[in-house]
């Protein structure tokens, strides 16, 4: 499976899951908007007979301060979302088969070499990249990566160093950057109207 198939099948998974994560919003924020209108319909017959002057500033007030609560809860849960779509294609990452992460690794660790004599840090739990794949590598592409012997705190990928040159392809780094690059698309497409 192509980078581009991985892609496009983890973005129509995020998909369909941010749908179901939105439908559940809307329909809290319904239950919250309608629990609003009870408690305003409340508060207007308790303070009928005794503010009737301050009524109409009171329920006011109390509809700022309802619209603001349900303005965050709101945000709130569209943060939640957001996140959840992005934790969703960390999993999806974590859940590649052995080929499909291996060739997914191979060509990130061809777009990260600069010299070809790079050390290559692996995860402390990597179950399918080793020095036996690292050797086939340079093999087939004329390098002399190196497995270092520091493992990292990460949950797939690798970290490529040279010197003080860090190149982090770890899954963790790959969802950072895709969040940040993506965000914005995320966003749209989830709450859009």
């Amino acid at each position: 499976m192509s980078l581009a198939q991985i892609t496009k099948k983890i973005e129509q998974d995020a998909r369909e899951e941010a749908d179901a994560i939105l439908q559940r919003s809307r329909e809290q924020e319904a239950a919250i908007q309608k629990d609003v209108e009870v408690e305003v319909a409340r508060l207007e017959a308790s303070a009928s007979g005794r503010f009737e002057v301050e009524r109409p500033e009171i329920f006011k007030r109390r509809e700022i301060v309802a619209k603001l609560d349900v303005g965050k809860i709101r945000l709130a849960a569209e943060r939640r979302l957001i996140s959840d779509v992005f934790e969703l294609g960390l999993e999806r990452l974590k859940k590649l088969d052995k080929a499909e992460y291996v060739n997914f690794c191979e060509r990130l660790l061809k777009k990260s070499v600069e010299s070809g004599d790079e050390a290559i840090e692996l995860s402390s739990g990597e179950k399918y990249l080793d020095s036996s794949w690292v050797s086939d590598f340079n093999k087939s592409n004329g390098t002399r990566i190196s497995v270092s012997d520091r493992k990292g705190d990460f949950s797939g990928g690798f970290v490529l160093r040279k010197g003080r040159t860090a190149i982090n392809c770890s899954w963790e780094m790959l969802i950072q950057v895709a969040s940040e690059n993506l965000e914005n698309e995320v966003v749209s497409r989830l709450f859009s109207d």
